[in-house]
């Protein structure tokens, strides 16, 4: 199987600092990739790189389409990026107020991404919002609310169902489940576990949190100071961790 995103030498630095340096990725279809660290590991400059969200400075970053088309992504034209991020990628913001359209209804915020990519008829645009939103347990009978009328649980289960509504094959997070309840972030991992599981999707998910990345991903990328210091296996890295910063973390979590 071929990788879906391949990185080689990816680098981001700010004023002469690194946020993350020389990383070397590969994700395959389906695959939950976590990248874990501290507060300014680097792991989120790392995901919007990635995501082409912000400019690296240095590296090659390539993406194979639902069409077996190998993608130059630091050299694609800004129109092909907008249209790759419509069709085949999704984002999710660590604050769903920031994924969320604020002034059109929960039906309307599952629908626009549709929309933008030709979508016309509103009966069913209206159906397949109601279907998501049932999917990402939220109450359907709730589409023509503002996004201000929900929880914070519920406006990420909202922003989950309008980057997925599109079928996408790749889906960045950042922090997904920060600040959120500790019950409503166990429904949400669960949601994430099993919709990753049934719509065979690759994803890639920063979190500082190493119960997250236990419970998600089937590969573990940790950063240090903008770099990869230990990668491989979830539960490889977490059950016998060789790096002393991951046996730091990991030991940081465990019961007294």
């Amino acid at each position: 199987m071929k990788p879906l995103l391949t990185a080689r030498g990816l680098t981001k630095r700010y004023d002469g600092r690194g946020g993350c340096i020389d990383i070397d990725l590969d994700l395959y279809p389906g695959e939950v990739l976590c990248i874990v660290g501290e507060s300014g590991s680097g792991k989120s400059t790392l995901l919007n790189a990635l995501a082409l969200r912000t400019p690296s400075n240095a590296g090659t970053l390539s993406y194979r389409t639902k069409d077996a088309e190998t993608l130059d992504l630091i050299a694609l034209p800004e129109a092909r990026r907008r249209l790759l991020s419509r069709t085949e990628w999704g984002f999710v913001h660590q604050n769903a107020r920031d994924g969320l359209r604020h002034g059109v209804s929960a039906g309307a915020n599952i629908g626009e991404p549709l929309m933008a990519i030709g979508a016309r008829h509103y009966g069913r645009l209206r159906e397949t919002a109601s279907d998501w939103m049932s999917r990402v347990e939220l109450d359907a009978a709730r589409i023509d609310e503002l996004p201000s009328a929900f929880s914070g649980g519920m406006q990420q289960r909202l922003q989950i169902a309008r980057n997925l509504v599109t079928g996408p094959r790749l889906v960045f997070m950042d922090e997904p489940t920060a600040g959120l309840d500790v019950s409503v972030q166990a429904r949400l991992l669960d949601l994430l576990r099993t919709l990753t599981s049934k719509l065979h999707l690759a994803a890639l998910i920063v979190t500082h949190d190493i119960g997250v990345a236990r419970l998600l991903a089937h590969r573990l990328m940790v950063m240090k100071d903008g770099r990869v210091v230990e990668s491989g296996l979830t539960d490889q890295v977490l059950d016998d961790p060789q790096h002393p910063y991951t046996q730091t973390l990991v030991a940081s979590v465990l019961p007294v």
